[in-house]
């Protein structure tokens, strides 16, 4: 059989996309629930949020034109529904680029001094060089992230291999229902990547078939990747897991959250400045203070004021970004089929009703999420 290279560089994007710095953030708040349990609510999320995925694509593909998530939430639920998608949008991109700063000062302090005692200083040395490259406009790293996921895919089952000997599993049998919600938000954040389907599209250009099996690849893989990293991490762990996840493996694999979250803080910074510059037509510099100097300040206030730690960041961002972005698509889906202009590849074959329980059960997990 023939090798599909559309397929895979489909499948790269959407991966690579999904599979970001937010695993590394998984154990640490399923070792509170524990893993039974948050294996439950990863494989239950990333079921629902590939759901929603697929109306996406559909959505997309009954497009003529080209959008991104907010001018296509403004076409088929008016401006409101752009606007709310662009917050969403703005509020998981400023959530990830803090809580990547927050992370980055951990690991190379805890790198090179055993602790985190010295966060803030490798934290604005960080922010300092990737603000450089993004203003340099140094995009050519970008176009590098699906491999790099591809890579750390690689390193991650590496990991599975050699930590499979030390796995407990009175680790993995423990759990506590009082903090059942505590994952909620960090497994969606790490399971989002909506903002990626319309890059799929793109590439899929004259191979639209593919697109629906593309994403279900894409969106399955990290669910699997999610659960053996989690079963590695708390079966070798346990309770004692600590917040960034490579920390528990030892010091040569805090690399690998080290570069996650290099290339995160990258493609997003450069990411938002797009959107200022080309999507809400700001100038240059005003966009470059609001992509790169804002974060920054969120960063500093947050740090000396003790307000938020690493997960309590992603796992805020997830609700809110991934719960409302998936909301905002199931809506989207009764309007782009009646108003759209294009046929498309393919249906997503689900009754009216699956598409409003599915928008219940997100809004009462983000309002679950948010008190718990």
């Amino acid at each position: 059989m023939k090798f599909n290279w559309k397929l895979f560089a489909a499948v790269s994007t959407l991966t690579g996309a999904i599979v970001g710095a937010g695993f590394l953030g998984i154990p640490f708040v399923v070792a509170k629930s524990g893993f039974i349990i948050g294996a439950i609510e990863i494989i239950i999320l990333g079921l629902i949020l590939l759901t929603a995925k697929l109306y996406l694509g559909e959505i997309l593909l009954r497009t003529k034109k080209t959008h991104q998530l907010p001018g296509l939430a403004k076409l088929y639920l008016g401006k409101w529904g752009g606007r709310i998608m662009l917050f969403s949008l703005l509020f998981g991109i400023y959530s990830a680029l803090i809580a990547y700063l927050i992370g980055e000062g951990q690991s190379f302090s805890f790198l090179f001094f055993g602790n985190i005692d010295y966060t803030i200083y490798f934290a604005l040395g960080f922010w300092l060089i990737l603000t450089v490259l993004v203003s340099k406009g140094i995009k050519s790293l970008k176009k590098g992230e699906s491999f790099g996921m591809i890579a750390v895919i690689a390193i991650l089952f590496f990991i599975l291999l050699y930590f499979a000997k030390d796995i407990s599993l009175s680790n993995l049998s423990a759990f506590d229902f009082n903090y059942a919600f505590i994952p909620v938000g960090v497994i969606i954040f790490a399971l989002m990547g909506f903002s990626a389907i319309p890059e799929v599209v793109r590439e899929l250009k004259g191979n639209e078939k593919l697109l629906k099996k593309s994403i279900i690849i894409g969106a399955i893989v990290p669910i699997f990747i999610y659960l053996l990293f989690t079963v590695v991490v708390i079966g070798f762990s346990g309770t004692a897991t600590p917040e960034i996840a490579t920390f528990a493996l030892g010091k040569i694999f805090v690399f690998l959250g080290i570069f996650t979250m290099f290339t995160s803080f990258f493609v997003l910074s450069v990411s938002l400045m797009d959107v200022y510059r080309f999507d809400l037509n700001y100038g240059k510099k005003k966009s470059w203070l609001l992509a790169c100097l804002s974060p920054l300040i969120l960063f500093l206030i947050v740090y000396f004021f003790d307000l938020l730690s690493f997960t309590q960041i992603l796992g805020i961002g997830g609700t809110i970004t991934g719960g409302f972005s998936a909301v905002l698509v199931l809506l989207m889906v009764r309007n782009a089929r009646k108003i759209g202009k294009r046929k498309p590849e393919y249906k997503v074959k689900l009754p009216t009703g699956i598409i409003w329980f599915l928008i219940i059960f997100l809004i009462l997990g983000l309002l679950l999420e948010l008190l718990f």
